[in-house]
């Protein structure tokens, strides 16, 4: 019998054709980014934020940011994914609920935060781990969507300054890639062909 996590990773596929008319409600891009949500990050700093674009005028915005691509208005919803610069000063409270219900020290959250402080003080590592974050959380949103019975589509063809001047996104956000999800129409390419796993794997 196949594991389901698994055939969900083996049929996935990038699509590229949304039926247009399809829709997704708030409780139904709730749960998807609840879900996308679950993805790990560096110190529990969840540094991420999903902006779901459902309106057709909402979409026709970002379309105009994203070279003309009818996959974004086409798609039920399409989300910026936006990673955060670390806070360090946000991790005593993002682990609050953890540490009250006797899973940490709270001296070890302390530790955590101290060791965010000094890891993060250079720039290009702080918006390395915002990318990383906002990466892991389009991947879960994306695998989300598949066990839910919808299609998707990351994208990173879209003018990045273009999007963080239109959709108001603070100095401290990174616009890192967009996800379209629907239902798929009628002429989407199956899962295009992997390298073999002797060009892309060592085991020492």
């Amino acid at each position: 019998m196949t594991n389901a996590a698994i055939a969900l990773i083996e049929q996935r596929v990038s699509a590229n054709l949304f039926d247009a008319c399809h829709t997704l409600t708030d409780a139904e891009i709730e749960e998807l980014t609840r879900l996308a949500t679950r993805a790990p990050t560096a110190y529990n700093l969840q540094n991420w934020r999903f902006i779901a674009l459902r309106t057709p005028e909402a979409k026709a915005r970002l379309r105009q940011l994203a070279y003309g691509q009818a996959k974004v208005s086409d798609a039920a919803v399409t989300f910026i994914i936006c990673g955060l610069l670390p806070n360090h000063a946000a991790i005593p409270e993002r682990l609050r609920p953890f540490i009250e219900a006797g899973h940490m020290p709270g001296d070890t959250a302390m530790g955590w935060q101290e060791g965010a402080r000094a890891q993060y003080a250079d720039p290009r590592t702080a918006r390395d781990e915002a990318v990383r974050s906002a990466s892991l959380g389009a991947g879960t949103l994306i695998h989300a969507a598949e066990a839910l019975g919808l299609a998707s589509c990351p994208m990173v063809g879209f003018d990045a300054e273009g999007v963080e001047r239109e959709f108001g996104l603070g100095p401290d956000e990174v616009p890192v890639m967009l996800v379209a999800i629907g239902r798929a129409a009628p002429g989407n390419w199956p899962q295009k062909p992997r390298r073999p796993l002797t060009e892309v794997l060592e085991i020492a």
